[in-house]
């Protein structure tokens, strides 16, 4: 299970989540992506799919509450549980073995961010190449390896350029620069940047 990661908002995490799903899915296997932001869920909304059932209906008894994505084959999206059911995440997450998955969590570094991080084998961190948001996913790494989670590096969002120093900083490798795009999963170029994303993920057995 890999958690898509990073303390600032708005930085691509969701983008990342599903373009690195849909990346991963090109070589025949189906992944799932989760939505673990239970306060501004947009993973289902990213993806064209329904808002309900949410994740946390895995611990009633049904079966996984995933819905296939129309324009992007072999993945299917888990949306996340209700404000009110935020204690059910790591629960249900820990039902979703049976499949690689990908886990969109939430911004900051409070106990809804860290709820994720305690289920997932693996974290990868994402960022937009900004003072601000490096730093932010830096609080991110040192949350991930106090509770044992493997980093397996950071993808740069909306920017062709990595910063002079950053893999230094953040002591993990750059895995790609996805390049801005008005709508990202609409464009070539983003979808060649995820699916090199994507190779390197497969070199290191990570998902």
């Amino acid at each position: 299970m890999l958690a898509v990661a990073g303390g600032k908002g708005g930085v691509g995490k969701t983008t990342t989540t599903l373009g690195l799903a849909g990346a991963l899915a090109r070589d025949g296997r189906p992944i799932r992506a989760v939505d673990t932001d239970c306060e501004m869920p947009d993973l289902h909304a990213l993806a064209g799919c329904e808002r309900d059932p949410p994740l946390s209906a895995v611990l009633d008894g049904e079966r996984v509450p995933e819905q296939p994505v129309a324009t992007i084959p072999g993945v299917r999206v888990v949306a996340a549980p209700r404000a009110e059911d935020r204690a059910a995440v790591t629960s249900a997450l820990g039902r979703l073995r049976d499949r690689p998955t990908v886990v969109d969590t939430p911004a900051g570094a409070g106990p809804d961010a860290v709820a994720p991080l305690r289920v997932a084998d693996h974290a990868l961190l994402v960022a937009d190449g900004t003072p601000q948001a490096l730093r932010d996913a830096a609080k991110t790494g040192a949350i991930a390896r106090e509770l044992g989670v493997a980093i397996v590096g950071v993808v740069l969002v909306g920017t062709l350029e990595q910063p002079d120093g950053v893999e230094r900083f953040l002591e993990i490798p750059v895995l790609g620069t996805v390049p801005p795009a008005t709508e990202p999963l609409s464009d070539p170029a983003v979808w060649t940047a995820y699916d090199r994303v994507a190779e390197r993920l497969r070199r290191q057995t990570v998902i």
